[in-house]
């Protein structure tokens, strides 16, 4: 298991925190997938809603935005999950918190990595509840207005 910091460290497994209500687990592995869904009820989440192809996470997303998204980015039917990070990126400030769950982190650009925590396969999926429960990463604006007062 390894985590992929960034420079707000939105990796760095905790147990504090609020785990998200709603969660979208885009993953085409059935066995990970379920796994994830079972992890994440066995931590008290109850809204999990779970898609194979990226047509279906973009449905989804549409319909019931979630509040994490559990994101594999070498899915069957497309070979560039980021796609959905992007989309979901352009929903504004309150747009979903993004996990990408990857066997290759490297295959990530580095612009669309920085979007969210970047969890290497294989992965505890505890270790995926502890990067849940982290404080949502806060836009830049509030950043930088956090740093001049």
């Amino acid at each position: 298991m390894t985590l992929t910091p960034h420079t707000n460290g939105t990796c760095a497994p905790s147990a504090e925190g609020v785990l998200p209500g709603r969660v979208l687990i885009v993953e085409d592995d059935a066995i990970l997938a379920v796994t994830i869904e079972m992890t994440l009820r066995d931590a008290g989440i109850v809204d999990i809603e779970m898609c194979s192809t990226t047509e279906m996470a973009l449905v989804a997303l549409r319909e019931n935005r979630p509040d994490a998204i559990v994101l594999d980015v070498h899915l069957a039917d497309r070979d560039d999950g980021w796609t959905i990070a992007e989309l979901v990126r352009s929903l504004g400030p309150n747009s979903p918190r993004i996990v990408f769950s990857t066997g290759a982190p490297r295959d990530i650009p580095p612009e669309i990595a920085d979007l969210g925590c970047v969890l290497e396969k294989p992965y505890d999926p505890q270790t995926l509840v502890d990067v849940l429960r982290e404080p949502k990463r806060r836009g830049i604006i509030s950043r930088l207005r956090s740093a001049l007062t």
